[in-house]
């Protein structure tokens, strides 16, 4: 892999102005001496449609970035739009770092490993017999694919698109063993009964207020995983810390899944606790705002 001097990379997505994604990659190129620029192409800000991303793709790689990340509503379309996807984004079905070279637009997962590292580190004695997933979208599949490596013996996962929860469920039973994954209709069916509890939507960030289920489910034995990080405290993690639980925001799958995304588009080994310092730095700040 080129290990590249200077660096031009982006993150194409909606409503991305408050992330945190592109001062961690450029204060981590300036610590190995790279001159690492990160751009944000937020198609609210352009105010173009979600229609916009083939055009969005060729302008990125026409300018000669090394590659974007991808985010909310993009994950799974843009494979559309990809000539070859690793291991981890064709088993997945959902890709979130695009890297440019030879004139080619490979596709990658780094969020499975983003979320996996950060429960492992933040919740390591969490109960998981059971565990309820909200969203079967393209963060969803990654984290329900982390979930199952986690040990996580059932994962129900519940999707206002019934279909897509049954068929995520249809494939990490063929990935992982029969009976370990089960789509729901309802989180009433499952919280009552689960150890925990991961929210893998859009829900809680800026243009997406409120909160995914309702707060009366949630018990003090619950663990509950947010992967939003914008805020960092989201009203499901407050209602959940009020209560008592255990709680894992999202900024340690949002720092992880950057490090092997760094890793990609630089061909440089990053460090992860560098990283994190830096994010929690980023978080301080916006917080005395």
């Amino acid at each position: 892999m080129t290990d590249r001097t200077s660096l031009k990379v982006g993150l194409i997505g909606a409503d991305i102005q408050l992330s945190k994604t592109p001062a961690m990659h450029m204060r981590e190129g300036a610590a190995h001496g790279m001159h690492y620029d990160y751009e944000l192409i937020d198609i609210h800000s352009r105010k173009v449609s979600e229609d916009a991303l083939p055009e969005l793709l060729d302008e990125a790689e026409g300018r000669g970035f090394a590659g974007v990340n991808i985010t909310h509503p993009f994950k799974q379309r843009v494979i559309a739009y990809l000539d070859e996807l690793s291991e981890d984004a064709r088993m997945l079905g959902a890709v979130n770092t695009v890297v440019f070279r030879d004139g080619k637009r490979v596709g990658h997962n780094t969020d499975w490993y983003g979320f996996y590292e950060s429960f492992k580190r933040g919740l390591p004695d969490a109960k998981r017999d059971r565990a309820l997933l909200i969203g079967a979208g393209g963060a969803g599949v990654a984290v329900a694919h982390a979930a199952l490596k986690l040990d996580i013996q059932r994962l129900d996962i519940l999707d206002q698109d019934v279909s897509r929860a049954e068929g995520l469920a249809e494939k990490l039973n063929l990935r992982f063993g029969a009976q370990r994954a089960h789509a729901v209709d309802r989180a009433e069916s499952s919280l009552p009964h689960a150890d925990g509890l991961i929210h893998a939507t859009p829900t809680g960030m800026p243009a997406h207020p409120g909160i995914p289920v309702s707060a009366a489910l949630i018990q003090p034995r619950h663990w509950v995983a947010d992967i939003v990080y914008m805020p960092l405290v989201t009203e499901l993690l407050a209602k959940a810390t009020k209560k008592g639980c255990q709680v894992l925001p999202g900024g340690g799958m949002a720092v992880f899944q950057a490090v092997d995304a760094f890793r990609l588009f630089s061909g440089r080994e990053p460090d992860p606790t560098r990283m994190s310092a830096h994010f929690n730095e980023l978080c301080r700040q916006e917080a005395k705002v």
